[in-house]
């Protein structure tokens, strides 16, 4: 195989290297020596980083009160709405037939009630007159007020259905961003079933899960940032620690809430949208003794380091006159190097350049 091939794949020279050991060949003569390390735990310098992502302070999802098909969606994903404006409409017809039985209803127990009254008062006249006994007219009195008291229930019902009509139409409750729609026109909606999610942009927050075990020493952090994706640094405006923890992944939430000018719709706000990524730094975080911080410790390897193929990060340990390829896992990014938090243990040789160390003919410098 050519050196040109090799150049392709890397990897592949590495195991051919160790091939041509294991079968008792001779290392070629233009051998290329790569400089090595020794892996050695970094400096407990009492910072902690963990992932989190954007989430609005402010979010609200829109649901039908009223079954029936969506004949109006007037709103998209990324739309700007104002309070009170129209996002969705729900076939009203149903509603609109309650209401106007309900009318009926009150008509008609107003004309019983005036009925009811024009007999009331003939035996109150007559009664002054002795041409009816008392009892005719406590009768007539008593369903006098039983009919005034079934117009004021038809009211009622006609108020309940024209409120029922109301929520044929879904409105937006804040100034908001729609985050999405979750029916299209013609679906079936259902009382609860969602519509729509809207946000208010004024706002946002980094919502961090902190595992348990480090609940402590994130609450004791003198300082705290969140990375954005451009790389900026902020210092969150308020942070809130919830009261539970969850019983599966045995992390507790942690809310941080990032200035008002970094809020999306703001000439500062470049890209920040809800759901991005972002990077929570505990600075200062008090911990366990500090031999035991210094044991626990991660590894922390130069970029150039780390050979990252697809899926594969790796990188190329030392033995003997070859390079290996070892699969390992890395942890949070320091800038000045990548955390290796599984694969390779302190003391042992690696290449200080992933890619010299993978072409052919390849060797640990001396």
């Amino acid at each position: 195989m050519g050196i040109k091939q090799h150049l392709l794949f890397p990897g592949v020279a590495a195991w051919s290297v160790a091939g041509l050991l294991a079968a008792g060949a001779a290392l070629p003569a233009w051998s290329a020596p790569v400089a090595t390390a020794l892996a050695a735990a970094s400096a407990v310098d009492g910072q902690r980083t963990l992932d989190g992502t954007l989430q609005p302070v402010r979010q609200a999802t829109l649901a039908a009160q009223v079954g029936g098909n969506v004949v109006t969606l007037a709103v998209k994903a990324g739309d700007r709405v104002r309070a009170g404006q129209l996002v969705a409409r729900v076939d009203e017809r149903e509603a609109q037939a309650a209401v106007l039985r309900s009318e009926a209803g009150v008509a008609q127990a107003e004309a019983e009630a005036r009925n009811a009254r024009l007999a009331a008062e003939r035996h109150r006249a007559l009664r002054a007159q002795g041409f009816v006994s008392q009892a005719a007219l406590d009768q007539a009195e008593t369903q006098y007020k039983a009919a005034q008291a079934g117009v004021q229930q038809a009211q009622a019902g006609r108020s309940q259905a024209t409120l029922q009509r109301g929520f044929s139409t879904i409105n937006a409750p804040f100034d908001a961003v729609v985050l999405a729609t979750h029916l299209e026109v013609g679906d079936l909606a259902a009382p609860g079933r969602a519509i729509a999610t809207v946000y208010a942009p004024g706002a946002l927050r980094a919502v961090v899960q902190v595992p348990a075990s480090m609940a402590a020493a994130a609450r004791t952090a003198t300082t705290v940032q969140v990375e954005l994706a451009d790389g900026r640094r902020l210092v969150p405006s308020a942070r809130s620690l919830l009261p539970g923890a969850d019983p599966v992944s045995q992390t507790v939430e942690w809310r941080l809430e990032l200035p008002a000018t970094t809020a999306t719709g703001t000439p500062d706000a470049g890209a920040l949208l809800p759901g991005q990524a972002v990077r929570v730094f505990f600075q200062g975080a008090e911990g366990p003794a500090t031999s035991a911080k210094a044991a626990n410790a991660p590894l922390v390897l130069p970029a150039a380091a780390v050979l990252r193929r697809g899926e594969l990060t790796a990188v190329y340990v030392a033995q003997a006159q070859q390079f290996v390829l070892r699969a390992v896992r890395t942890g949070a990014d320091r800038g000045a190097g990548v955390e290796v938090l599984a694969g390779l243990k302190p003391g042992e040789r690696f290449a200080l350049d992933a890619v010299a160390a993978g072409l052919a003919g390849a060797v640990p410098a001396k």
